[in-house]
């Protein structure tokens, strides 16, 4: 089995062969500013018009944790937006990342890339502003994606990591 590779550099920036899904985490009450979805931006307007109206069309789809929306941004590259944290602040209720949600949208995840016999590369998700442990998180990607049979590489980046 293999297993998830990691590099410097920037995930909105794959530079392998073939199909390639970005994945990213986004919260769920329709902020999209800050960490790296800034870096997607940078690159592609598309995921966030396509975020902004998923959110604000909620009431008549499938919006909310542990939803996936695939955006297609060049012919051979797609954009995850995947709904894993509750708001954007750490409160009384702790961080905002849902590590349920997570595991929810990497299956969906897992089933796309299948799908288009894709690889799929990321920052370390839910570890950034929404707080969570890479401890937590890693044993989902491994479970969901790499038992699987489907290529993940994580990218560490020193400007706006996530």
């Amino acid at each position: 089995m293999s297993e998830i590779t990691y590099i410097r550099g920037d995930a909105t920036v794959p530079s392998v062969k073939g199909v390639k899904v970005i994945a990213h985490v986004c919260n769920d009450i329709g902020g999209w500013g800050k960490g790296f979805v800034l870096a997607i931006s940078r690159r592609w307007p598309q995921p966030e018009k396509s975020y902004r109206a998923w959110h604000r069309e909620r009431a008549g789809n499938d919006f909310g944790l542990g939803a996936v929306q695939f955006v297609q941004v060049e012919p051979y590259v797609w954009v995850a937006n995947m709904v894993g944290q509750r708001g954007i602040r750490t409160g009384s209720k702790g961080v905002p990342v849902r590590y349920e949600a997570i595991d929810a949208a990497l299956e969906r995840l897992a089933d796309k890339a299948a799908e288009l016999d894709a690889s799929v590369h990321m920052p370390r998700i839910g570890c950034g502003l929404a707080g969570g442990k890479w401890s937590r998180v890693e044993p989902l990607i491994t479970e969901r994606l790499v038992r699987r049979g489907i290529a993940v590489t994580v990218y560490d980046h020193g400007e706006g990591a996530s």
